[in-house]
């Protein structure tokens, strides 16, 4: 029997190969003659230059930059002969944040556009930019900033690149950029499809998860509008609408009208670098895939997501473990596992779920073997 082994990690618990590496010691409780593929997956989220590390042979690069309070913080990306992979969770990232300082009305994308100015700065003419895990909502204004572009309100004077100042922007200047846009070709990987503004956009699904309030999420979805238009009159280019525009409170959309970037499903992208579709043949007998926590967002885009339509298109049967499941009938249907099971469904207190994952999903993937062989 041969089984691959394919989660993302489990977010504020275990890394992706930390989860491969104890489903794995499930199933080797269960039998130790079971040939196991440990492959690691992310969704173009934070985490995402760690599982391509386990891949390839990346250099990194340390570089000073502003935190998403424009503090300075040093950080790195990593790159191979051609191409700078930045992750912008490591410049701009709610993971930077102690809990009291999270609030996207006053954060900025400043310090990934000093990683980006770094890459090319340095001669790298491909740049792949991941932007799950952000703190921002400024729409890309920061990262704009760090490039050169400049914002004025009505009154003249340089708006503060943060997501509270967007509402004021009523001009956008261009012309004193720190790169050729014509000589970097930005590729934009993320794991969501929401538009720019409105009731799916970035402040109305993601604004409360970085701090800010029922009234600043209203003002800071004015904010998006604002800047939609502001970048359709001076860029011409209309992204309000388009897929993925809300991605990292707006810096998908940012990065397509200020770098010219094109977008990319993170878990695409990511299975696709990692030879993952080469994996699936004819002597795969199963697939364990999983993620901290399971739910309707999983079926728009996350790794299960994409593990599920491999395996699916394969017809090889799949498992999910998680540490917590919601919306456990949707999850079936749309992706159709063999079983979803999670830490949380054993009873246990999350506080002893967290401390002891490893222990629970070797728990669990043993369980699943002995169901899996029964029948």
């Amino acid at each position: 029997m041969k089984v691959v082994i394919a989660p993302d990690k489990f977010k504020g618990s275990l890394s992706a190969m930390e989860v491969c590496n104890a489903i794995e010691a499930g199933i080797h409780q269960y039998n130790p003659a079971i040939e196991t593929i440990k492959h690691p997956l992310a969704d173009g989220g934070e985490g995402t230059l760690t599982i391509l590390q386990n891949h390839f042979n990346l250099k990194s690069v340390s570089v000073m930059v502003k935190d998403p309070l424009f503090r300075d913080i040093t950080t790195t990306y990593k790159h191979n002969e051609s191409t700078a992979f930045i992750e912008m969770a490591n410049a701009s990232g709610l993971q930077l944040l102690e809990e009291s300082k999270r609030n996207c009305c006053h954060t900025t994308t400043f310090g990934t556009g000093q990683l980006i100015l770094d890459a090319i700065k340095k001669g790298f003419k491909n740049i792949v930019l991941f932007i799950g895990g952000s703190a921002t909502n400024d729409g890309g204004v920061g990262m704009a900033s760090a490039l050169g572009y400049r914002f004025y309100s009505e009154s003249g004077e340089e708006i503060v690149p943060i997501g509270e100042e967007l509402i004021y922007i009523n001009s956008i200047d261009s012309q004193k950029l720190l790169f050729d846009i014509k000589d970097v070709n930005v590729t934009v990987v993320c794991d969501v499809k929401n538009p720019l503004y409105g009731p799916n956009g970035a402040a109305f699904v993601y604004g409360s998860q970085k701090g800010a309030s029922a009234a600043e999420i209203e003002m800071l979805d004015a904010g998006l509008y604002n800047f939609s238009k502001q970048v359709s009159k001076y860029l011409n280019m209309d992204v309000g609408e388009m897929e993925g525009a809300g991605a990292a409170g707006g810096l998908g959309a940012g990065a397509v009208c200020f770098l010219n970037a094109k977008m990319q499903s993170g878990i695409d992208f990511v299975m696709e670098q990692t030879g993952f579709n080469k994996l699936l043949d004819d002597t795969i007998d199963l697939i364990i895939t999983g993620e901290g926590s399971v739910d309707k967002q999983t079926i728009e885009g996350k790794v299960i997501k994409g593990v599920s339509e491999r395996a699916n298109q394969a017809q090889i049967p799949f498992f999910i473990i998680a540490g917590v499941v919601k919306d456990e009938a949707l999850i079936k249907s749309n992706l159709k596992p063999k079983d979803v099971v999670s830490i949380m469904g054993l009873g246990v207190a999350v506080e002893e779920a967290i401390k002891n994952a490893p222990h629970y999903l070797k728990k669990l993937s043993c369980q699943l073997l002995e169901t899996y062989g029964e029948k």
